[in-house]
């Protein structure tokens, strides 16, 4: 089939192109399909106009453009549109039922439609947490509910997204649970360090600082050699308000903050680390998204404590890492010092991540797309 996947965003600086788009185009495009990615450079107008090659897919962005405001999102749809129409897909996979490329396929014609949730816009999801113009919320939400019972199919990242989907009156056929794959990346040898390192890579807005700061104070308290690997940074700066609470709470020491990092500098740094920890708050929106970063600590083979929230479970169940009750700091922190003074575990829970992702891995959920891409075309 000739399919166009319809982007949110731009390859960077955000990560749904990388982790999820473009790893499944690539696992298609193995099997025979020809897939063109086609972007809108909201966040990276440099990109505008361009398009590249990755083993196989072509990932297009349209031109950037000259204005912004209103008429720049008048630009950005139109673009898409054109972009799209002259690729003369047999089949449109929408990636988020969000913003621009949300308005472009309501002009496809009968060109069969599939939409990916793979997160949640709504209440207790990003309108939430993001500083959108009410007029964006508004449009956001809408899309959110409308655009799935459109759809010919939906591919959802979570098991509360095909549950919210189906609420919306979608039928439980056209819905495909579609979890994000692991990195296809290559694992280097762990890296020892002399002090036991814990690492945290994340975004910040998914977690409790409070409780991410417990779970450390204790930590630092019963192990003050251990060191702490921070990667990533956050949407409004929740970082800076961590390192505030670790020098308020005397655990600053132990802190070796990294902040963002070019995705090829992942692998080397998580080889670092003896531990990754993933304490997530139980909200709606992180039952529904779909973690992953947590694939990527999985495929780096690293031992991992996770909060038993939302597709954590899905991905470690039973034996590929230790997932701790959300919410409780004591437990969480108790499953770390477990791990960073028992070796042997880390060695059993290192080779159950590495099967779980390859379970994970691209090439093995490719059929799923396929599957929804079968419904579409049947049902249009």
């Amino acid at each position: 089939m000739r399919i166009v996947m319809i982007a949110p965003f731009g390859i960077r600086p955000k990560g749904t192109l990388l982790a999820r788009m473009l790893p499944l185009a690539q696992a298609l495009h193995q099997r025979g399909h020809t897939i063109t990615i086609v972007a809108p450079p909201v966040h990276n107008p440099v990109d505008g106009g361009t398009t590249r090659v990755y083993d196989g897919v072509a990932v297009t962005h349209t031109t950037a453009p000259p204005v912004g405001g209103p008429p720049a999102a008048l630009w950005h749809t139109l673009a898409l549109w054109q972009t799209v129409r002259r690729a003369q897909a047999d089949l449109i996979h929408l990636f988020k039922p969000k913003g621009f490329g949300g308005l472009t396929v309501l002009a496809r014609g009968r060109v069969p439609l599939v939409v990916d949730c793979d997160d949640w816009e709504g209440p207790g999801g990003w309108n939430d947490l993001l500083p959108y113009p009410p007029p964006a919320k508004a449009l956001f939400a809408w899309q959110e509910r409308d655009l799935p019972r459109r759809a010919d199919a939906v591919t959802v990242v979570s098991r509360a997204l095909e549950t919210l989907v189906w609420a919306m009156g979608v039928s439980p056929q056209r819905v495909f649970y579609l979890p994000n794959g692991a990195w296809q990346m290559e694992v280097p040898p762990p890296s020892p360090s002399p002090h036991p390192t814990i690492v945290l890579y994340t975004r910040f807005w998914e977690l409790d600082l409070a409780e991410v700061a417990a779970v450390l104070t204790s930590v630092y308290h019963q192990r003050p050699d251990t060191r702490l690997l921070i990667i990533g940074k956050g949407e409004r700066g929740e970082e800076q308000h961590l390192l505030t609470l670790a020098t308020a709470q005397g655990w600053a020491a132990m802190i070796d903050y990294r902040g963002w990092q070019e995705p090829t500098a992942i692998p080397r740094l998580l080889a670092s680390a003896d531990v990754a920890i993933a304490p997530i708050r139980d909200t709606l929106i992180n039952r529904a998204r779909g973690m992953a970063k947590l694939t990527e600590l999985m495929a780096a083979g690293l031992p991992i404590v996770a909060s038993d929230v939302g597709t954590a479970r899905d991905y470690l169940a039973p034996a590929a890492g230790i997932l701790v009750p959300p919410g409780d700091a004591t437990a969480f922190a108790t499953a770390v010092i477990h791990l960073l003074d028992d070796a042997d575990a880390r060695v059993r829970l290192r080779s159950a991540a590495l099967a779980a992702a390859h379970r994970l891995r691209w090439d093995n959920l490719a059929p799923i797309a396929e599957a929804a891409y079968q419904q579409a075309c049947a049902r249009s």
